[in-house]
C-alpha cells in the first residue's frame, strides 16, 4: 500500500495562502492587489490540490511583476 501513488488532490505538503492582509481588488484587471489572485483563485484556495496551488502562485507572481513593470 505504501507503494501506490496518491491522488493529485492529496495533501502532501501545505502550501500558504499568499494571502498578505492586503485585500484590495484592482478594479481594472481583476487580481487582488496584495496577493495578485482572482476572486475565483481566492475563493477556491482551499479546494485546490498543492499542483493547483503552486500554479496560483506562479501566476499571482507574474501578475503582480506586470503591474510593477507598468
Amino acid at each position: 500500500m505504501a507503494d501506490m501513488p496518491l491522488p493529485d488532490n492529496t495533501v502532501t505538503e501545505e502550501v500558504a495562502s499568499p494571502c498578505n492582509k492586503i485585500c484590495v481588488m484592482d478594479d481594472q484587471n481583476g487580481w487582488c492587489r496584495g496577493c495578485g489572485r482572482t476572486l475565483e483563485e481566492i475563493a477556491h484556495w482551499t479546494e485546490y490540490s498543492t499542483t493547483e496551488k503552486r500554479e496560483v502562485l506562479q501566476l499571482a507572481a507574474q501578475r503582480r511583476a506586470a503591474v510593477i513593470n507598468r
